[in-house]
């Protein structure tokens, strides 16, 4: 069984991958477009994270079908500012920092503001998940930054909770809850956020260790 897991872990079809199939075409069109515009590709990056910002803002006031749509309608910045710099051939090793640190910032406003919300309500049950979520969000992010350093060397991208997986389970639960009126969708999906995300941090974890054991590391 688990080298099954680890053989399908090596070769995902994640939802970013059937996401960027569905969408390179238009996406290219829209990034054409910016680029005629002069429109920087760090712009974008740091317009994305400025309506994250604002959604986080409604979510941590219980509006949650409004923090929801500005959530949705920043996704598609996610993949732009990539298309623009390539457009324009500027796919610069800052410029890829920069929209990872971003993304960072963008996943801790969101988890910070449920964590808010659940701390103003008196939920500490809930504030508990969703703390866990948050840190095993950002260890997905941080094992696969460590295998990535040169003294490594591993590409540590498996698992099943990649990023999209987790923006949209967070989108979903966080839209459900407002057209709802239930803090139920959320209770679930930060719930299963914070096993899938953790689980996905060990995955990772494990992947690493083999790898670097089958090279004789």
């Amino acid at each position: 069984m688990l080298a099954r897991w680890e053989m399908m872990s090596e070769h995902p079809n994640t939802l970013t991958d059937q996401l960027r199939n569905l969408t390179q075409a238009p996406l290219n069109r829209f990034a054409v477009l910016a680029a005629r515009l002069g429109i920087h590709p760090d712009w974008i990056t740091a317009f994305g994270l400025l309506m994250v910002a604002f959604a986080a803002y409604f979510i941590a006031r219980g509006e949650f079908v409004a923090g929801g749509v500005v959530l949705l309608l920043s996704l598609p910045l996610d993949a732009l500012d990539g298309a623009v710099a390539r457009v324009i051939e500027r796919s610069g090793v800052f410029g890829m920092v920069l929209d990872s640190t971003l993304d960072r910032y963008a996943d801790g406003f969101i988890l910070a503001a449920l964590s808010y919300y659940f701390a103003e309500s008196g939920r500490t049950d809930m504030l508990t998940i969703a703390l866990a979520a948050l840190i095993g969000n950002y260890l997905v992010s941080y094992v696969r930054a460590r295998a990535d350093d040169a003294k490594v060397g591993v590409s540590a991208t498996v698992g099943w909770f990649t990023r999209m997986e987790r923006v949209a389970l967070l989108l979903i639960a966080i839209l459900a809850a407002g057209l709802l009126s239930s803090e139920l969708p959320l209770e679930i999906g930060l719930l299963i956020l914070a096993i899938g995300a953790n689980l996905t941090a060990l995955q990772r974890l494990r992947y690493v260790h083999t790898t670097l054991r089958d090279r004789g590391d």
